[in-house]
């Protein structure tokens, strides 16, 4: 009988052991039930949206401080647009050029950025003179103005590593070239920031060339109206230099005929380039719980975001409980 009597204990002990590993199996499949769920929600994608929930911005940046900028800066007053305005401090107060006494008065309400002290092309220079370059013109343009001089546009749009790196640390949040994308795309690298088209696209580039001219303005004006369309997010960025507009030909009637097409359009928000990099800033600073139910924005900016199909407000220096669904 010994046999058999083992034979039980040893049944006995392979069923208790299939019922703990059964057991396992149970906790171990919740587990991993939970963890994927955690993994959903973790991956639910959150997309910025535009200050008051706004999916297009659009931002207008003028170069070198011509005198020209008077009118072009009246214009965008009575259009209620804002602009980002590159100059060049050892120019102003020299021939077609702006005074330093008016500056500050001149560009109330938008933002002066640095376009270098001479307008030298950067790419040439040592990396002392770029440095020279940069840091001079910062210095005056911020007594001038009374405030951090943050950004700038580079002299003929040129740039490569070398001055990238000889400008980081200087204090230049974000420096924009003239390689247009002919589209509404965020900036990926701040530092080469790519606009989106030169006002008039390459109107005027070819001398005596009406056909051109006629294309290219048709490109710019399909690509305003595309803009105004879009659905999904788009920062229309546009440059220019106001120089451009004087001289023969009524040019400044096309600038205002632009502005009216853009202006007081309560979709756009209208942002200097320094606003948007604060703004884009913010976003990329909100903190979010693993599983996307909290976020907490550290920012002194109220970031909204679209999140689930929703938009949602997210308030500066809060920590807000997300919806479920």
């Amino acid at each position: 009988m010994r046999p058999l009597k083992s034979n039980y204990y040893k049944m006995r002990s392979e069923s208790k052991l299939i019922i703990v590993i059964l057991a396992l199996i149970t906790v171990i499949n919740s587990a991993n039930a939970q963890t994927n769920t955690a993994l959903e929600k973790s991956s639910i994608p959150v997309e910025m949206l535009f200050p008051q929930g706004k999916s297009k911005a659009l931002i207008l940046s003028y170069d070198d401080g011509n005198e020209a900028d008077r009118h072009l800066v009246k214009l965008m007053n009575e259009y209620g647009l804002i602009g980002t305005f590159h100059l060049n401090s050892n120019k102003l107060g020299t021939k077609d050029y702006l005074t330093k006494e008016e500056v500050k008065n001149l560009y109330k309400g938008h933002e002066v950025s640095g376009h270098t002290a001479n307008h030298p092309s950067l790419t040439s220079l040592s990396k002392i003179d770029v440095i020279y370059e940069v840091v001079e013109d910062r210095k005056e343009l911020e007594r001038l103005m009374g405030y951090p001089v943050r950004g700038m546009s580079y002299p003929f749009g040129n740039t490569n590593d070398f001055v990238v790196e000889a400008i980081t640390g200087l204090g230049i949040e974000y420096a924009r070239t003239v390689g247009d994308t002919y589209n509404f795309s965020m900036p990926t690298d701040f530092l080469r920031w790519q606009p989106t088209i030169h006002l008039f696209g390459k109107t005027n580039y070819i001398p005596n060339d009406t056909a051109n001219d006629r294309r290219e303005l048709a490109q710019f004006y399909q690509l305003t109206t595309d803009f105004l369309k879009a659905n999904s997010l788009a920062l229309f960025y546009v440059w220019g230099h106001s120089w451009e507009y004087e001289g023969t030909g009524n040019k400044w009637a096309e600038v205002e005929k632009f502005f009216k097409m853009v202006s007081k359009n309560p979709d756009i928000y209208y942002t200097t380039q320094i606003g948007l990099v604060d703004y884009i800033n913010a976003f990329k600073n909100l903190k979010f719980s693993a599983d996307k139910t909290l976020v907490t924005n550290l920012s002194s900016i109220n970031v909204f975001i679209k999140m689930k199909g929703k938009a949602l407000k997210i308030e500066a220096g809060s920590i807000m409980l997300l919806p479920k669904e």
